[in-house]
């Protein structure tokens, strides 16, 4: 047994799971820490894009002369200036695999696919100099058949957005014998739920910087989750991979908006023609059509259910708008097909799912990514079916959740604990007694969801991370790793195992990251993955380090080496603490006799084949984190409006690293679940984006936010360093059900379409009246 693994037993940690102050805290309170937009250089050009204005049509004519002709104008690029090249779409990880076929062309050649698509690149002396070059440039859109929604696209004759059909991907998870068990059900629940595209709305738009160093290598300043597009954008402009350097900066927040690759081809190809730093910073208008959305979906569930609250059978079919590309739709599909049940045991389960392709805007990642939607159905339907049998939905919940050892719809039996009763039973508890009726028009209710989210990428991608950790001379340390920080703490996250590790405190860790060309790569920080992979790979990074430092320590104090502890930038012998040392008096003793004080660690992930593609039977992630969420809302019967006064969160994170990051999370989820439950939706009308801005678009601010009650509990039993899993998407995958469930208890009618805006609540009142006066 390690070290490391003696600690964790004993629980004697000094750093991990404290609320320590985070590595990036004192530089965002200060108002010091620069982001990707804050970059500046000399004799920087600005760029703009000029985007279409259909979402469907053929182009005629792009006359950028008048454009090219201004002073003060650098570059007009178009379609026919680019190399016959492509945007790579889909992220290839660290193996090699290859990728998905989902390419977009760099601009438009000859036909626009969405509205914002774009046509050119135009880059200038100043910022108001790109932009009147960009109203110079004459365009001619020929408009033709488009196709909008998903069941249509699936129609023949439809008009052909991608493939031969419109269907970018179908999943399939078939176990048991569904037939017989709606057979042997009593009662049989349908219903069809639906879920809207939702915007990331991250604090910072997409903005870089790039420029050509002397070296020749084209070098991109950018806010981003993934560096390891550099690949990908030095494939699309045609340089070798060793001439193109992505460095990354603190992200304004992502939520899988900046997964994809967003600026970084417009700057390369910009910086590569001009030969000159250029600037590019996307409107917020520019945003809402520059990356993927959340997929809107709809989702029909089918369940058998015995009298006394077993399900005997599920039946699930799933259509999701993939827009105009690809992009991560198999993936997502395949997140929502895999977590279709949520966390109960269902033996008898079909589910069927296609993304299909539609002259929307494109669908891509986004926080909880397909489980979401799934949750947002599932739990509903667990509420519908239990109330169709006149059982407690809690009860019924109970009937039926996973225990650890199940096996979930894929046949896989997750290794750590599921405690998903514990966090169902905790969070409804915590909500103590319901608020007093107000009487009137105001109507009290209450909602649980629980659920099941993968934390880990799909383990076919056979996912890798590295890290390097070294302990200097004063006994201060360094970690560099690849991995990009999108504001949850990813950095300091690694700053806190290694001090667990190697004895010091967390002022005394330094971490460099995010740089493509200097920092190990650590892949992408997405799916939950960053804490598990990139902390699994800094642990035994730093634990490599500490063996080497603890077998000098033994011999200098005559004890064993499982004898020697680290902790308060001390060693010592455990069970004799008198006897110790400085660690920075213990690095120079190792240093004066060349003991190597640093170590490049590689972390692997659980590798297998992808799932059947008939049954859907196999691995398809590591491990499954569970919790759950409960609410009260009061709703206004005459105008539909909700408020929602308490908010309870139970999770099992496995172990904190860092308490405060955790409850931040959870509160951030919260806020992200509240909004796609209430307000968050994107409209549009032919494919026009009809809410472009925050104008239109509405997110809870902090003048919404409930009062946020956070039970954290940890089993030690999940994958990532000491025990830990994820949170970072977990955190919101409840919420909008619990909310939903919760409405529906105060007004006694489901609204089965999200948002759950006044409007749809006043009309599914009216709805219910009228069907009552007949």
């Amino acid at each position: 047994m390690s070290d490391v693994d003696t600690i964790q037993r004993n629980l004697r940690f000094s750093q991990i799971g404290k609320s320590l102050t985070r590595t990036d805290s004192p530089g965002k309170a200060t108002g010091r820490t620069p982001y990707a937009g804050d970059y500046v250089m000399p004799g920087m050009l600005h760029a703009k894009v000029l985007r279409a204005d259909l979402a469907s049509a053929r182009l005629k004519r792009l006359d950028v002369s008048k454009a090219r002709a201004m002073p003060g104008v650098a570059c007009v690029l178009t379609a026919q200036d680019m190399p016959d090249r492509a945007i790579a779409t889909d992220i290839p990880g660290q193996t090699g695999r290859a990728r998905l076929k989902t390419d977009q062309q760099i601009l438009v050649k000859e036909r626009v696919r969405y509205f914002g698509e774009p046509l050119a690149l135009i880059a200038a002396e100043t910022a108001d100099i790109a932009e009147k070059a960009r109203r110079l440039i004459e365009v001619e859109l020929e408009p033709i058949p488009g196709v909008y929604d998903p069941e249509e696209a699936l129609k023949p004759g439809a008009p052909v957005v991608q493939g031969t059909d419109n269907v970018v991907a179908t999943h399939k998870i078939r176990k048991g014998d569904t037939e017989a068990g709606f057979a042997a059900a009593d009662v049989v629940v349908e219903n069809t739920y639906i879920t809207p595209f939702q915007e990331h709305a991250f604090l910072e738009p997409e903005v870089g910087l790039a420029w050509i160093d002397e070296n020749e290598v084209i070098t991109i300043r950018v806010c981003t989750q993934v560096i390891e597009h550099f690949r990908a954008v030095a494939d699309a402009i045609g340089v070798p991979h060793n001439k193109l350097r992505i460095m990354g900066a603190l992200v304004g927040g992502g939520f899988g908006g900046k997964e994809d690759v967003t600026v970084e081809t417009y700057l390369a190809i910009l910086a590569q023609k001009t030969r000159r730093p250029v600037r590019l910073e996307f409107s917020r208008e520019d945003s809402f059509v520059g990356h993927g959305n959340r997929h809107a979906m709809k989702l029909k569930y089918r369940t058998g259910v015995t009298r006394d609250g077993k399900i005997t059978a599920l039946d699930v079919q799933v259509i999701a708008d993939a827009g105009a590309y690809v992009y991560l739709s198999p993936y997502v599909l395949l997140y929502c097909a895999v977590n279709a049940p949520g966390p109960y045991r269902v033996d008898n389960l079909n589910v069927f799912a296609r993304a299909v392709a539609t002259n929307n805007m494109f669908t891509s990642a986004f926080r909880g990514f397909g489980g979401i939607q799934a949750a947002a159905a599932y739990e509903q339907q667990m509420d519908e079916v239990a109330n169709a049998i006149g059982m407690d939905p809690l009860e019924f919940r109970r009937q039926n959740l996973l225990q650890t050892g199940d096996p979930i719809s894929t046949g896989f039996v997750p290794p750590s604990a599921i405690w998903t009763e514990k966090c169902v039973e905790l969070a409804w508890q915590a909500l103590g007694e319901p608020a007093p009726a107000p009487g009137g028009s105001i109507r009290i209710g209450r909602g649980i969801a629980a659920f099941q989210q993968s934390y880990g990428r799909l383990t076919f991608l056979h996912d890798t991370s590295e890290a390097w950790v070294g302990i200097e001379m004063d006994g201060t340390v360094t970690v560099r790793s690849g991995v990009t920080d999108i504001g949850a703490g990813q950095a300091s996250s690694l700053a806190q195992i290694a001090a667990e590790v190697l004895g010091v405190t967390l002022p005394n860790v330094n971490v460099y990251n995010s740089d493509s060309q200097m920092t190990p790569l650590a892949g992408t920080t997405t799916a939950s993955r960053a804490l598990y992979m990139t902390g699994n790979a800094a642990r035994l990074a730093a634990q490599a380090v500490r063996d080497r430092l603890a077998e000098v320590a033994a011999e200098l104090f005559k004890a064993e080496p499982a004898q020697i502890g680290m902790e308060f930038n001390r060693v010592l012998v455990i069970d004799d603490p008198e006897r110790s040392m400085p660690i920075a008096e213990l690095v120079r003793v190792c240093a004066s006799r060349g003991v190597h004080r640093s170590e490049l660690a590689i972390f692997r992930a659980p590798f297998t084949d992808v799932l059947d593609p008939e049954t859907g039977q196999g691995q398809a992630h590591p491990d499954y984190a569970y919790g759950a969420h409960a609410i009260e809302v009061a709703v206004d019967t005459e105008t539909g409006e909700v408020t929602v006064l308490k908010s309870v969160a139970a999770h099992d994170v496995g172990q904190c690293i860092n308490r405060a990051a955790v409850e931040g999370q959870i509160h951030g989820g919260v806020q992200n679940g509240l909004g796609y439950a209430l307000s968050e939706e994107m409209l549009y009308k032919e494919g026009r984006l009809i809410t472009p801005s925050f104008s239109e678009y509405l997110m809870p601010t902090a003048m919404d936010m409930p009062p946020v009650a956070s039970i954290i509990l940890e089993s030690r039993s999940g994958l990532g360093p000491f025990g830990s899993k994820g949170i970072g998407e977990p955190s919101m995958t409840p919420v909008a059900p619990a909310v939903a469930n919760a409405i529906a208890d105060a007004i006694g009618v489901r609204v089965f379409e999200m948002p759950i805006t006044p409007e749809r609540i006043w009309r599914a009142l009216q709805e219910a009246r009228a069907r009552g006066c007949r």
